[in-house]
């Protein structure tokens, strides 16, 4: 989750557009692409006897595809290769592709800037009207992995959400049974948690990368009436009042003494022993931290321990940001049976293994049909449910991703301040944006 567009990322960006204009296949293969092939999707167990395919996975995601390809393979014979591709993952895949090096699949934020990172209609095979759509819950459909009209990212696992997960006995003991209503109703339950000796929040600036959540979730409002948008076109910018004053609300938060003493140095690990210890009552974050909640307890004690809420300014508005590991690309070869046989594996693990695949990895499936697994935490279950009503991130609705999150990290360490950390921000956007070839930029 911590791993976005960077400036060099941008620079691997460049060389995909100057890629695509170079070349008029685009495809890293001999053959140019043929559209109306594309459209065709095979059976998904048909025969695929001497087929190898690769897909490129993160270091946190190369275990995903186990079971399913394990059985993709039985039914089809094929051979599927997952290879990990070291962290920093998208600019390791972006410096790849850039050269010509493509994989059958690959594991990627289906955001459109990171959608555009990799020149998705030079390189990317379309998706739309692929089998499983229909499948999916309306809720999720349509969500993310679409660029300009075009589906490039098949959705496998549910998006994550920037909301808060709190601790359910903490809040037992200080009598509080309802949880806050909107942004004003949060802070003051933290006011009230600090005045009975109780930390309210739990920052981990010492890993930086979550720090952004914090002032993404206050966006909540101003996403919804397309301040994403004016930012993309020029008409708003990070210094301008929107977003500095969310940036200045939660430093003051800080100053306040709102979050753990140790904010500075405090890693993603002390954040999850922190909230399960009842250390602190609440913590902002995204689905990944229920992951590392995950790994050190058991969905019964998750359940009676761990709860989760969105939050916004005018009320439980959640904000989604997909990661790489919700959902898969399949890249134009220019091989047609390799492209064909990558869209098979698509079908089926969507289609025919997606039931196994979600009980493999205790996990809500995206699918109106197929009933999520008894063994998914609550929590998980209503981070999902907050996807009906929530809004686009930064990630997701931008055409690219500053590293908000290192500015806001340095402000907290006490080296800039709110309108330096916007400067910054707004400075980086813009160079981002130049390199995508996004005009007025």
């Amino acid at each position: 989750m911590k791993k976005y567009l960077t400036a060099a990322a941008a620079v691997a960006a460049t060389a995909l557009v100057l890629t695509a204009c170079s070349d008029p296949t685009a495809g890293g293969g001999s053959q140019p692409w043929d559209a109306e092939s594309a459209a065709e999707w095979p059976q998904q167990t048909a025969d695929l006897s001497g087929t190898t395919l690769t897909i490129w996975a993160a270091q946190n995601s190369t275990t995903v595809p186990e079971a399913v390809v394990g059985a993709f393979e039985e039914a089809t014979g094929a051979q599927v290769d997952v290879v990990t591709i070291p962290d920093p993952y998208e600019q390791g895949v972006q410096t790849k592709v850039a050269t010509g090096d493509k994989p059958d699949l690959a594991f990627w934020q289906p955001t459109a800037s990171m959608l555009t990172a990799l020149n998705a209609p030079a390189n990317l095979q379309p998706l739309d009207d692929a089998p499983w759509l229909d499948a999916y819950s309306p809720d999720v459909r349509d969500i993310t992995g679409i660029l300009d009209g075009t589906r490039y990212a098949a959705l496998i696992t549910s998006p994550a959400v920037e909301g808060v997960y709190y601790n359910k006995e903490v809040f037992a003991e200080h009598g509080i049974t309802e949880t806050p209503t909107d942004w004003a109703s949060f802070v003051e339950l933290a006011r009230t948690l600090e005045s009975e000796g109780q930390t309210p929040f739990f920052e981990m600036a010492g890993d930086r990368w979550a720090t952004q959540w914090w002032v993404q979730v206050q966006l909540a409002d101003a996403a919804a009436d397309g301040l994403w948008d004016r930012v993309n076109a020029g008409e708003e910018r990070f210094t301008d009042p929107t977003i500095l004053e969310a940036i200045k609300s939660y430093k003051a938060l800080v100053d306040d003494g709102l979050f753990n003493e140790d904010i500075k140095t405090a890693t993603f690990e002390d954040q999850a022993d922190a909230l399960l210890a009842g250390d602190a009552a609440m913590v902002v974050q995204v689905n990944s931290f229920f992951g590392q909640l995950q790994a050190k307890a058991d969905t019964a004690e998750l359940n009676e321990m761990i709860g989760f809420f969105p939050i916004s300014p005018s009320g439980n508005v959640g904000t989604f940001i997909p990661d790489q590991s919700n959902a898969l690309v399949a890249f134009k070869s220019g091989d047609e049976s390799r492209e064909r046989a990558a869209r098979q594996l698509l079908s089926f693990w969507l289609g025919d293994g997606y039931a196994d695949f979600v009980a493999d990895r205790d996990t809500v499936s995206l699918q109106t049909e197929v009933p999520s697994p008894d063994t998914v935490p609550q929590a998980l279950l209503d981070v999902h449910a907050s996807l009906a009503d929530s809004v686009g991130s930064m990630q997701a609705l931008a055409v690219a991703n500053p590293d908000l999150y290192i500015y806001l990290a340095d402000m907290i360490q006490g080296t800039t301040t709110p309108e330096e950390v916007a400067r910054q921000t707004q400075d980086h956007f813009a160079q981002l944006a130049r390199a995508q070839g996004v005009e007025g930029f």
